[in-house]
């Protein structure tokens, strides 16, 4: 099932999701050095990056719900694409609730603060996990006809006409 939401030929969810995983998952490491060595530096660049892994995820839910609700119903795709974009949201929203408890003092976090960031990334290992089972298992957001030969994403060329085709018929 390809994506509905593509930019220069490419989904765009895959393209904006690392952004939010990359800098939540850093933030929670950052907090683990503080734990390690009281320096509230880096408690205070973990807030930031909550707060920019916190929009960043609510921007990859966009195309992720468009793509989400061209998948047809009563398929498992289906069912595995709404855990993947719930959970993901509880993500953003135990992140955000870890960030607004932060906000007073950025520097020395609470321990719910900590246990929420933390709770957070290991629900992330789950909801990354399914949506790797959406593109890899089920298929969803990718070209129809995808192949190891498939024409460039930037041609008119759908995916199912090989290099080799275009170069018989030229």
């Amino acid at each position: 099932m390809e994506s509905r939401f593509k930019l220069a030929g490419h989904p765009v969810h895959p393209m904006l999701i690392v952004f939010p995983l990359g800098l939540l998952a850093t933030a929670a490491i950052f907090d683990a050095i503080w734990l390690a060595t009281a320096n509230g530096q880096w408690t205070t660049v973990s807030f930031y990056m909550i707060a920019a892994g916190v929009i960043g995820g609510l921007l990859a839910a966009v195309p992720g719900t468009v793509d989400y609700l061209a998948i047809p119903d009563g398929t498992r795709a289906k069912q595995i694409g709404l855990l993947h974009g719930v959970g993901n949201v509880v993500i953003v929203l135990m992140f955000a609730v870890s960030w607004w408890l932060r906000r007073a003092d950025p520097a020395t976090p609470s321990t719910f603060a900590l246990a929420l960031s933390y709770a957070a990334v290991v629900f992330a290992l789950v909801t990354g996990w399914l949506g790797g089972e959406l593109v890899d298992r089920l298929g969803v957001g990718v070209d129809n006809g995808a192949n190891l030969n498939a024409s460039s994403s930037l041609s008119d060329v759908p995916a199912s006409r090989t290099v080799q085709d275009r170069q018989r018929a030229a």
